[in-house]
């Protein structure tokens, strides 16, 4: 190493060692979050301005992945894509569209991310390429994983079609599978290149899917948006039925503060101990394994929110009473508070969702940190979770859902 570059890398402070030098560098991460309607009609530029022109000369090679659950409700969809990409001459598909099977499922067998990428090797994609997966969270986490790891990365767009997907998962920087009875215990930290949501995707969603994505909502408003909270209340008849005007409000204000949490949070990737929107999530994870993916992701989040908001009541953290407010609004929303999957028990007779605890804690290592209320709108951090206030919160919980 010449005299120069080593003076211009800064030595760490170790004692009789100058031949230790302390690498640093930073990298700065963007991307858009497109709310439009009907994406791929052929007036729709946002997905072919996103990309820019053509790469080298040459059109920029695309790969599409389709969610078969929006397949069902939209059949002419693959033609539609074809069709858009057709019509745009900055656009080239890679290859036919490829099908994958939604719902969580998909992310517990890792022969899909193999098959994934080799497809994407097969069409002959590169870095300057684009995956382009139109889905639900499920498909977005497993797709997103796939396209991280061929060729160390490669480019990622990202067309939710769910309000869970687009209010929550989809803006997020996260991909991953299920692995070794945990849920995303494989995955990568990789921002997409940009989220486009489509509100066309949502009119055609089932109820039952339309309902799971509201329960994020209503997460992020107890933990940081009082407001949000009170104008969710206000509006919990009209959400129930799926009003579309209040419901696209709800998706874009929702994803604006998970958006918010992730660029000013401190800790993108996650590399400390707190996870600090994902209040109700230590319970819902391991709900979702326990009823062997009956629950939806939003479905568990819901029964997990009212049991911290009790816990909450019990430590001494929040007004007693507050919980009922909490309950009633989900009870209005269309949710159920409980699942027998909450009750399963091991042979001590100690209830199986207790060990969502620790394997909350393992995902990110370090110390347990469980985010609960202070109050409506204001989450708090604690280390510690008396298992016999837990029990204590869940029978709470099945009484009041006559259980």
């Amino acid at each position: 190493m010449s005299r120069d570059l080593a003076l211009a890398i800064p030595p760490l402070r170790a004692e009789n060692n100058a031949r230790t030098f302390l690498q640093r560098f930073s990298v700065s991460y963007e991307f858009p979050v497109f709310f439009t309607r009907d994406v791929f009609s052929v007036e729709n530029r946002t997905l072919a301005d996103l990309i820019g022109p053509k790469s080298a000369g040459a059109a920029n090679l695309l790969t599409f992945v389709v969610d078969e659950g929006v397949e069902r409700e939209m059949p002419d969809l693959k033609r539609r894509i074809a069709a858009y990409v057709d019509a745009t001459p900055n656009l080239s598909l890679a290859g036919p569209v490829v099908s994958l099977a939604g719902g969580e499922a998909v992310k517990n067998d890792p022969r899909r991310v193999s098959e994934l990428q080799q497809r994407f090797v097969s069409d002959g994609l590169d870095r300057h390429s684009y995956v382009v997966c139109v889905g639900g969270g499920a498909v977005l986490d497993l797709v997103g994983y796939a396209a991280a790891t061929t060729h160390r990365g490669i480019r990622h767009v990202r067309i939710p079609t769910t309000v869970l997907a687009q209010n929550d998962s989809g803006v997020g920087v996260k991909n991953g599978i299920n692995a070794f009875g945990m849920k995303n215990m494989l995955g990568t930290f990789v921002p997409p290149n940009a989220v486009i949501n489509d509100s066309a995707f949502i009119d055609v969603l089932p109820g039952r899917d339309k309902r799971a994505g509201m329960a994020e909502a209503v997460k992020v408003a107890l933990i940081r948006d009082r407001s949000f909270f009170e104008w969710l209340e206000e509006k919990a008849e009209a959400l129930a039925i799926f009003a579309s005007e209040p419901l696209d409000k709800l998706i874009r204000h929702c994803a604006l503060l998970h958006m918010r949490q992730i660029a000013h949070g401190g800790d993108p990737f996650e590399r400390g101990s707190v996870r600090p929107l994902d209040f109700g999530h230590w319970a819902a994870h391991k709900l979702e394994v326990l009823s062997g993916y009956e629950l939806r992701h939003g479905e568990a989040v819901a029964i997990g929110i009212a049991l911290d908001t009790r816990y909450s009541v019990l430590a001494g953290h929040l007004p007693a009473g507050e919980e009922k407010r909490v309950t009633r609004l989900l009870e209005r929303l269309g949710f159920a508070l409980w699942h027998e999957a909450a009750d399963r028990r091991d042979a001590s007779g100690r209830r199986l969702l207790l060990k969502g605890l620790e394997e909350f804690r393992e995902h990110l290592g370090g110390e347990l940190t469980i985010t609960l209320l202070s109050e409506l709108g204001t989450g708090v951090e604690v280390h510690t979770m008396d298992p016999e206030q837990v029990e204590n919160a869940l029978d709470w919980l099945r009484a009041e859902a006559g259980a």
